[in-house]
């Protein structure tokens, strides 16, 4: 008995030394795979470390720390990846060595241990089944009377009511449009988006699809969740990633090849960063955030922190950092370009004020509008909202086609949308004017989009204002629907806005102020524009508040902002899914609604609690108010009423050569240059 019963224990003893060996090993490909697809990701011990002394300094620190020197992080000097040698951790547990500890040793400047994050992609309703090729009735051999009346022989074409409104035969397109983005009349240009090249930041791209290999751009393609070249998607269920290769499509889908739809910028090079497949950290962001800044014009993302009402999030310091280096180096220096999906959190009553991402100065975050022209349910309103295209709305609204919306295993779909579909759409739509003028900085970008966008498609939605620079701006749409031709034709001509300055506005009153349920607490800020001073402004730009909040309930706080001018606008409404008790620390809220006004005067922030409960209470200190802008107005805001159609007139002209004539539409029917331009200016004006 007592030695069967040895045996017993020693079976068990066993048994827990091979769970436990199993739970210490480095995690090998096959682990990794299994913690994928039941959607728990072991987290690294992983620290990102900046030191000085180069590689074998680093190396040699790392051995000394008790840690395995994985390599550099991809596109940072001096900084470097280590992780513990016994490799993954499945709880969150103290460090062999503390953070001060290790940024005590000679030669590191910093360390950070890296932790996971929650990232979401925005494409917010429950996908349909794609359909392959042969499930699509159109694909096979379009009725040729039917294809001569359609500028692409692509099956989805007539699908694509966001590139041109299919309710009316291509005939009456010169008539005023109802819903479409306005791209036709740059494709009969030859404004294809050729040379500039798009990185769409997700789970990964099949660059395989028929749609889209034409495109493909191996150079700014990765795959940074496994440090390798290859972005393929992993098509394992329930978690294939598909959602890359949709969006990629919607910006590069090939024209006139019977397959799938029409890219916005369909002869633009497209590339895949997968980043979202496995944990997200700090790190990992920044490396994709970072790649290629010396070759990739635009960058896409259609994910962030949930959109679950309750989350509140902003990059770490390395992706902060890398947003910064990409604005100073990417494009020759020009900056480069960051397009953001502002959120799907609507029906949560979420607020994009409350994501980092969307709310950042370098970042161009754009919403959603249904084919109806209203806001969609799933919208999210902040003033850091810069511009809107269309996706899916209500039920009754068509979705986007896109890549080929592109999907997985070569087939398309319909079934894309969100703010995950709205915000490649404006990147291929900033490919297009890039392509007419390569030398725009970031900020112009930014200007170009505040000046051509349009209100008018989406003026039956409330919210609209005109500031008192004189332009319409809603924090749903921000100033409104992107308009391509108008863009394409501003860009090609325009004078770069004049260095930026930055001037900070302490609070009035610095001492600690309270707040509570029912008892309203306004902060004022004295502002002269910093007059006098070589970073004086008298045009804004983006306008931060950063400021601490402690306060028992988060959620139930709204926070609004008044400019000298009068204009209003909420940073911050009412939560009721936060219960956080954690406050605001060093929050920076944005907001481009003043754009183009005068900065000086008393500006306030009010902060009030009128959702409860009753004994709510707080304090918020150290607030301060961040003005970007210029001394010098923008060329546009001293035209009269500051309105795109009136300020291009029939005299201007397309300020672009087109250098391969080989891809202008319908060429036969529309003549070249010049008298097609006049042609759609008569129709822009009309």
């Amino acid at each position: 008995r007592l030695s069967q019963s040895y045996r017993k224990l020693a079976l068990y003893y066993c048994y827990v030394f091979v769970l436990n060996c199993r739970e210490c090993n480095t995690v090998d490909q096959q682990d990794r795979e299994k913690q994928r697809l039941h959607g728990r990701y072991a987290e690294p011990d992983e620290w990102v470390v900046r030191l000085e002394g180069g590689p074998e300094v680093a190396s040699l620190l790392a051995l000394r720390s008790g840690y395995a020197h994985v390599g550099p992080v991809l596109g940072f000097k001096d900084t470097y990846l280590w992780r513990a040698k016994n490799g993954f951790r499945y709880k969150k547990r103290g460090m062999p060595y503390a953070a001060s500890n290790l940024g005590s040793r000679a030669k590191i400047l910093w360390a950070d241990q890296q932790r996971s994050v929650r990232r979401t992609k925005r494409g917010y309703l429950d996908d349909l089944d794609p359909f392959s090729i042969e499930d699509f009735t159109t694909a096979a051999q379009p009725d040729r009377r039917k294809l001569s009346q359609r500028a692409f022989n692509d099956e989805l074409w007539d699908q694509e009511w966001y590139l041109l409104d299919q309710r009316k035969t291509e005939a009456e397109a010169a008539q005023p449009r109802t819903i479409d983005l306005n791209v036709l009349p740059v494709y009969k240009l030859g404004v294809t988006g050729r040379g500039v090249r798009i990185a769409v930041l997700d789970d990964g791209l099949e660059y395989t699809h028929e749609d889209l290999r034409a495109n493909y751009d191996p150079e700014i393609s990765y795959d940074v969740t496994d440090r390798d070249e290859d972005p393929m998607p992993r098509y394992e269920e329930p978690e294939a990633n598909g959602h890359g290769t949709r969006c990629a499509g919607e910006i590069a889908m090939e024209a006139d090849n019977r397959k799938c739809g029409v890219g916005v910028a369909f002869e633009a090079s497209i590339g895949g960063i997968k980043m979202l497949d496995g944990i997200v950290n700090d790190r990992i962001e920044a490396e994709a955030l970072g790649y290629r800044v010396d070759l990739v014009d635009i960058y896409t993302a259609s994910w962030g922190p949930p959109d679950d009402g309750k989350s509140l999030d902003t990059p770490g310091r390395l992706a902060s950092e890398a947003l910064e280096r990409g604005i100073r180096e990417g494009r020759d220096g020009r900056g480069s370009i960051y397009v953001w999906a502002s959120g799907n959190g609507g029906s949560k009553n979420d607020d994009c004020g409350c994501d980092g991402y969307v709310g950042s100065i370098y970042t161009i975050a754009i919403g959603s509008a249904s084919q109806t022209g209203n806001f969609p349910w799933y919208g999210e309103m902040c003033p850091a909202n810069l511009a809107t295209t269309y996706s899916g709305g209500a039920f009754q609204d068509q979705m986007i086609v896109s890549p080929a919306t592109t999907d997985l295993k070569n087939s398309c779909t319909t079934s894309h949308t969100g703010t995950s579909a709205s915000a490649p759409l404006a990147a291929g739509i900033l490919a297009l004017a890039l392509q007419v003028n390569k030398n725009l900085t970031w900020r112009d970008v930014q200007h170009l989009v505040v000046y051509t966008s349009k209100h008018d498609p989406l003026k039956n939605n409330p919210g609209w204002f005109r500031n008192a620079a004189g332009l319409w701006f809603n924090p749903r749409f921000g100033f409104g629907l992107m308009d391509a031709h108008n863009l394409v034709l501003a860009s090609s001509n325009w004078t770069s806005v004049s260095e930026k300055s930055i001037c900070q506005v302490p609070a009035a009153v610095w001492a600690v102020r309270e707040v509570s349920y029912g008892l309203p607490l306004r902060v004022q800020f004295e502002a002269d524009g910093c007059a006098g001073a070589a970073n004086e402004i008298h045009y804004l730009e983006h306008v931060q508040v950063e400021t601490n909040v402690e306060y028992t309930l988060r959620g139930a706080l709204q926070m609004h902002l008044t400019a000298p001018s009068g204009t209003r606008v909420q940073l911050l409404g009412t939560r009721q899914q936060d219960d956080s008790t954690d406050g605001f620390v060093k929050w920076k809220f944005m907001s481009v609604a003043t754009w183009g006004e005068d900065p000086q005067g008393t500006w306030s922030l009010d902060v009030t609690d009128e959702a409860g409960p009753m004994n709510n209470t707080g304090t918020i200190r150290d607030s301060k108010l961040i003005l970007h802008g210029t001394q010098d107005p923008p060329f546009y805001l001293s035209e009269t009423l500051h309105d795109c159609n009136k300020v291009l007139d029939e005299g201007d002209k397309l300020n672009y050569v087109i250098e391969d004539e080989s891809n202008l539409l319908d060429k036969s029917e529309f003549p070249k240059n010049h008298s097609v331009f006049d042609e759609i200016v008569r129709f822009l004006l009309s």
